[in-house]
């Protein structure tokens, strides 16, 4: 290496998941209560080693107070911790081997860029040379090798957020927590932002915990997704399992954009009883209401109540003659059908329709 060559963070090969091992995470029957609030109440989770895995779910539904309780910030007041199977339960942050990102980045101000990123390590007594090392190798993996001497004040909200996250690596923690530290960007930056940290996590090669609150983020990036809500997990599983194969009417209507139909409306157009998820974006709409369905087909007529024009896409919503209303979602890139009057006919494939257990405790969904 050049002597003008600032290093790189050494990446730690991705384990391949190993049942038999100990996962890089481990909660188990995870309780949290502030006075006579229950925040988080009785959660039991794996994540393995590598991962990019992401907790997501509404404001108060315990997903931050979790992150906060593998942190060390939160003490549970039952259940337990475990980091690579050592017991943390009652450490404090410092002694686990962790570090956090939050959404306010929480940079000093009076600090340039590399004494930022240096800072965790001075506290640890780390000898000059090798924090000058460490830091301008984590500032090349955030793709901010230049930008040592600035101010925070002197760098876009993007270039804050390597920052912090530079910070937090430097320290090559096992595990990365990441709370909503995507929250503050506008639009373009945080997409920009989700591909950069995918890259990060990939290039070092250690768990990341994402905490958010926004369903697309969680797809976007996620090798798995837990759901949270009411303090519990509804259903963990990768994305497409998540979004395909929702565990309940809560991750049907959370995740993405779905629609419910039940009672009559679901016994008229499925043919029996309960309650079924169907995207939106899985449904034909056509304006020929005598074309009948084909086999291995479900239809149904209505009328249209709402178009929703969104650039890329138009929404259609649409009420059923039989009862219950579904939402359909076309591209833009083709023509918009014909309707007389409003009316339509609507039409998916079977298999898209998956039953929703009506016993929220109950985990899978029964193909239809």
């Amino acid at each position: 290496m050049s002597p003008n060559q600032a290093p790189t963070l050494a990446k730690e090969p991705t384990p391949a998941p190993d049942p038999g091992g100990a996962p890089a995470i481990r909660l188990r029957a995870l309780h949290k209560e502030f006075g006579e609030v229950r925040a988080v109440a009785g959660v039991d989770l794996d994540v393995l080693p590598g991962e990019f895995f992401s907790m997501l779910g509404p404001s108060g539904s315990g997903k931050t107070t979790v992150l906060r309780m593998i942190a060390g910030f939160e003490l549970p007041t039952g259940g337990s911790v475990e980091l690579h199977g050592r017991e943390v339960t009652g450490l404090a942050p410092f002694q686990r081997e962790v570090n956090t990102v939050f959404q306010d980045y929480a940079l000093f101000p009076h600090m340039n860029v590399r004494q930022n990123v240096e800072y965790g390590l001075r506290v640890k007594r780390v000898p000059k040379r090798e924090r000058q090392e460490r830091a301008l190798g984590a500032l090349r993996t955030v793709h901010l090798e230049g930008y040592g001497d600035r101010k925070p004040s002197q760098l876009s909200g993007g270039q804050r957020q390597r920052v912090a996250l530079a910070r937090a690596l430097v320290n090559r923690p096992k595990v990365l927590l990441l709370d909503e530290p995507l929250g503050a960007l506008d639009l373009k930056l945080r997409q920009a932002m989700q591909s950069e940290l995918k890259r990060i996590q990939r290039d070092v090669g250690i768990t990341f915990i994402f905490v958010t609150h926004d369903q697309a983020e969680a797809l976007t990036m996620s090798d798995r997704i837990a759901v949270f809500a009411n303090g519990r997990i509804e259903q963990v599983g990768t994305p497409a399992e998540v979004y395909e194969r929702p565990a309940s009417a809560f991750v049907a209507g959370f995740v993405g954009t779905s629609n419910l139909l039940s009672g009559r409306g679901a016994e008229a157009v499925i043919g029996k009883p309960g309650v079924f998820s169907i995207r939106p974006e899985k449904i034909r709409l056509d304006g020929e209401l005598a074309q009948p369905a084909a086999p291995g087909e479900t239809s149904a007529t209505g009328n249209v109540t709402e178009v929703v024009y969104a650039g890329a896409t138009v929404r259609y919503e649409v009420a059923l003659d039989v009862g219950g209303q579904l939402s359909v979602v076309r591209q833009n890139s083709t023509e918009p059908p014909e309707l007389a009057d409003g009316r339509v006919r609507l039409t998916w494939r079977r298999e898209h329709n998956f039953r929703v257990p009506e016993n929220q405790g109950q985990k899978g969904l029964t193909d239809e």
